[in-house]
């Protein structure tokens, strides 16, 4: 059992942290940059955070300078005796926020879309053929869960120019890849960042992407269109652009996937949001969505 010095000591170290916990959150939200590490329905709570953190580090700061020594123990969770102990717990708090506040608040790019592996499509069902018709194409899905694709299949379809919007960025892409025979040659507009993959000497692959983020950027995953290798692009990674082109369909990896055949590619300002996120009724979005001008992409 440690000593009633010890403990104050120890109740000291544990104040500091939480209020510096609590002030690191304050200048993120003070930043608006919480977007950076956390979805939207997350940062909602997190923002609140700050007031239980102070409260917290002020009852520990009180119990360490004037509680009574009689009562301090450490009964029931038991507080590190050595000083390497110590500094082993309390660096696994304190290296986080060290790192926080010396790094950059910025969105992932082409490094970590690398680390994790690029995807190119939301879904993991095979793709399906539709039945073309005259006055455009229907599509028929295979089982309950290609229902709301197919549907949004059918919507993007019959647009001259595929708008894929940030709001159902990963469930437009799941679309077009589930039918991605009938959608290529289909004109198509998207923004990301441009993401480059070294294939060897000299030649790589280029994609248009962006993370889809479902809690936090721990489990962010990338997704993306493939350009059609041999564009010629200049722009460094992780350059935003806005893409037009025709969707055709190659082969990657081993699978087939969408390509974009590019038209254009325009240096874009990074929106204030990089990421995307899923929508639990994409069709009911697009309806809304697709009133929007052009310029809403970003």
């Amino acid at each position: 059992m440690n000593n009633p010095r010890s403990i104050r000591i120890h109740y000291l170290l544990r104040a500091a942290i939480l209020l510096a916990l609590a002030l690191y959150i304050g200048h993120l939200v003070q930043q608006d940059a919480l977007h950076y590490y956390v979805a939207p329905k997350l940062a909602r709570w997190i923002r609140l955070c700050p007031v239980p953190l102070v409260l917290m580090a002020l009852s520990l700061g009180l119990q360490a300078v004037l509680g009574r020594s009689a009562a301090l123990c450490d009964c029931e969770h038991r507080l590190p005796r050595s000083g390497l102990g110590s500094s082993v717990l309390y660096s696994l708090f304190l290296l986080p926020l060290l790192l926080g506040v010396l790094l950059p608040d910025r969105a992932l790019g082409s490094a970590a879309a690398a680390r994790k592996g690029l995807a190119l499509s939301y879904t993991a069902v095979e793709s399906r053929t539709g039945t073309s018709t005259n006055s455009g194409s229907t599509f028929t899905p295979a089982n309950p869960y290609e229902a709301e694709f197919a549907e949004l299949a059918g919507k993007l379809y019959a647009e001259p120019v595929i708008p894929v919007r940030p709001e159902i960025y990963s469930e437009t892409l799941g679309a077009m890849n589930l039918y991605k025979s009938q959608f290529a040659g289909k004109e198509i507009s998207v923004s990301g960042f441009l993401y480059r993959e070294p294939q060897g000497a000299g030649q790589s692959a280029y994609a248009v992407s962006r993370f889809l983020v479902q809690c936090c950027t721990a489990d962010a995953t990338p997704f993306g269109i493939l350009l059609e290798p041999g564009t010629p692009i200049s722009l460094p990674a992780d350059t935003w652009i806005e893409v037009r082109g025709k969707l055709d369909v190659a082969v990657y990896k081993g699978a087939e996937t969408l390509m974009i055949a590019p038209e254009s590619i325009t240096a874009v300002q990074a929106p204030t949001t990089p990421y995307v996120y899923t929508n639990a009724d994409a069709v009911a979005a697009w309806e809304e969505l697709k009133e929007q001008p052009p310029g809403a992409l970003r």
